[in-house]
């Protein structure tokens, strides 16, 4: 893998488990199963309070943990690496870090495509179709290829905040009706 790959994760200790699940898929051949099993946990996890629950619970044992992560990871279909792997965050009591390093193995993976990851913030879950549009509206713009990392925060009420590396476009109305109370205060 080169160099500009690695440096696109995020530092810290979700950035290398991200890396060491990436490099094992890439150097195993097993990259397009992983990054399905990784999007399909990162789905689970945005979608399944109780999944949340057990990675992030301090009450839930090791064993515990690793036989919920298990099951769940078994439902799912994800792949045997994947499954070894959430396998060692259970026993390094590290499940807690699964969003980011969902966020950081997306991040590599558009990297090695030569894609750009968007952090899009909406009010509520987007449509495919909607995905589309964004996606085709920030290529237009950035004059690359563009992958959606969206997550939904009812706080903006309405409207998109994206990021694209330190560039921010925050057109939520939260901020809107922030900005026009203050301009009224004077």
């Amino acid at each position: 893998m080169d160099a500009s790959v690695k440096t696109s994760v995020a530092p810290g200790l979700s950035g290398r488990y991200a890396s060491a699940l990436f490099d094992l898929a890439v150097d195993g051949g097993h990259l397009d199963a992983v990054s399905a099993s990784v999007a399909s946990l990162g789905e689970a996890l945005a979608a399944s309070a109780d999944l949340r629950t057990l990675t992030t619970s301090p009450l839930i044992d090791r064993k515990t943990a690793g036989a919920g992560i298990a099951g769940v990871a078994e439902s799912l279909g994800l792949d045997t690496l994947t499954r070894n792997f959430l396998g060692v965050l259970a026993q390094g009591r590290r499940l807690a870090l699964l969003p980011q390093i969902v966020r950081d193995f997306s991040a590599l993976l558009a990297a090695r495509k030569g894609e750009i990851t968007a952090r899009v913030t909406a009010a509520h879950k987007l449509t495919a179709a909607q995905q589309k549009a964004l996606a085709a509206k920030l290529k237009a713009g950035l004059g690359r290829d563009v992958a959606l990392d969206i997550t939904v925060d009812p706080a903006i009420l309405g409207g998109l905040v994206v990021r694209v590396g330190s560039r921010m476009i925050d057109s939520s109305l939260k901020t809107r009706l922030d900005s026009l109370g203050q301009a009224l205060k004077g």
